[in-house]
């Protein structure tokens, strides 16, 4: 009986830490993806919006970013909380 216990302790510890791996790796792709995305809004606000805008770039250019960023934030939140829900994993 004590086996059966320590046995299910086991394959319960090991399922949690395959879980936590799942999850810090993500985690880290996911900072990585950010980082990219937030590089490539950046050059396409520097090359195709300064371009209109030349004297007043900085604050538009940020109004830009800022904006792009929080739809693409918005829109991948969104499609992640169907995702979750489709899947029942919602917590």
């Amino acid at each position: 009986m004590a086996k059966q216990t320590k046995k299910q302790e086991e394959k319960s510890f090991h399922r949690e830490l395959a879980e936590q791996l799942v999850t810090l790796s993500t985690s880290g792709f996911g900072l990585v993806a950010a980082l990219a995305w937030n590089e490539a809004i950046q050059t396409f606000v520097k090359e195709y919006v300064q371009v209109f805008y030349p004297s007043q770039s900085g604050a538009i250019s940020k109004f830009i970013y800022a904006i792009i960023i929080t739809f693409f934030a918005v829109f991948v939140t969104y499609q992640l909380s169907r995702l979750a829900a489709r899947f029942g994993t919602k917590k």
